[in-house]
């Protein structure tokens, strides 16, 4: 097989394909182990900046809405994630509030940003906005850093620890917190890098 730019390679498998542009509706798999390689770019593109838009606005729920409600007997405590960072924002615990910060809120929002900025006019046919390869390839180095599953987990722990203590109630903050970290995990495995890219140089020719 020559070199070729409509090569690609399977990221699970490392199976080579020759890929060229689908129509939108279609979807290209690798024919070793069925990952999606390719979507049309309308359908992929939309896709993702609805989901990222989606996981913008839950965030801001996410962080001035209650996330937890702890009773026991006649004492009740509610909390935000924003309460709780700003708990531990002096003292010798400032350095965990500024990681939980930035690691739970400021990324994953500022990844998400990113995504929009840089796919949102594809999605509606106009040319991309300036710094638009700049944005997706800085979101994608964001991707490891943005740790919302990792702080669902914490939760998921502390929850069993505290379940004999006290009732616990989720409060909406939860709730859209787990909505947030299945749209990220959807719009990962859905995302194709291959198409999004190859949207954004042809737009920008």
């Amino acid at each position: 097989m020559t070199p070729s730019a409509d090569l690609l390679c399977c990221p699970i498998c490392d199976a080579l394909h020759r890929l060229d542009d689908l129509p939108d509706g279609r979807r290209a798999r690798c024919i070793r182990c069925n990952t999606v390689l390719g979507t049309g770019k309308p359908e992929a593109i939309t896709r993702i900046v609805v989901l990222a838009a989606t996981s913008l606005i839950l965030m801001t729920i996410v962080v001035f809405y209650p996330f937890l409600q702890l009773r026991q007997g006649v004492f009740t405590s509610k909390a935000s994630v924003f309460d709780t960072v700003m708990t531990f924002s002096s003292g010798a615990m400032a350095p965990l509030s500024i990681a939980v910060g930035l690691f739970i809120i400021i990324l994953p929002v500022t990844r998400l940003a990113l995504l929009v900025w840089s796919l949102f006019p594809l999605s509606i046919g106009r040319p991309p906005w300036p710094g638009a390869s700049r944005a997706l390839r800085w979101s994608e180095v964001l991707r490891p850093w943005a740790m919302a599953e990792i702080f669902m987990v914490g939760v998921a722990i502390a929850l069993v620890k505290l379940a004999d203590l006290a009732t616990l109630t989720m409060g909406p903050a939860f709730w859209s917190f787990a909505a947030i970290v299945f749209i990220t995990a959807l719009g990962d495995t859905q995302m194709s890098k291959h198409t999004i890219w190859t949207a954004l140089d042809d737009s920008t020719r």
